[in-house]
């Protein structure tokens, strides 16, 4: 497999997740599906910090334990965020994020 000996194709493929995530945080409505598309840009950062790791890093692991921190730093984030999301639905009955508008005072 020739093709992921290049850095670019590892970027590219991070570019592309971390588009996918940048629309889904802008376009959707539904908490979780924003929560889901955070991770996916938490991925592309992963994935960047790898490609650069394996390809320019001159001490081995120091991508790795990075992407460990990105790791971490997501499952905390998906732990508070659904915490919010579940007192939100009990609150209005819907994960919707314009009807959460309302929970301004």
């Amino acid at each position: 497999m020739l093709l992921f000996n290049q850095l670019e194709t590892y970027l590219y493929v991070a570019l592309v997740l971390f588009f996918i995530g940048l629309y889904g945080v802008l376009a959707r409505r539904n908490l979780i599906a924003i929560l889901i598309s955070v991770e996916l840009i938490l991925n592309a950062a992963s994935l960047n910090f790898m490609a650069f790791n394996r390809f320019l890093a001159p001490h081995p692991a120091v991508g790795q334990v990075i992407a460990l921190f990105i790791m971490a730093v997501a499952a905390a984030e998906a732990a508070i965020a659904l915490s919010i999301i579940i007192a939100v639905y009990r609150k209005l009955k819907s994960v919707n994020v314009e009807q959460a508008t309302e929970l301004r005072g």
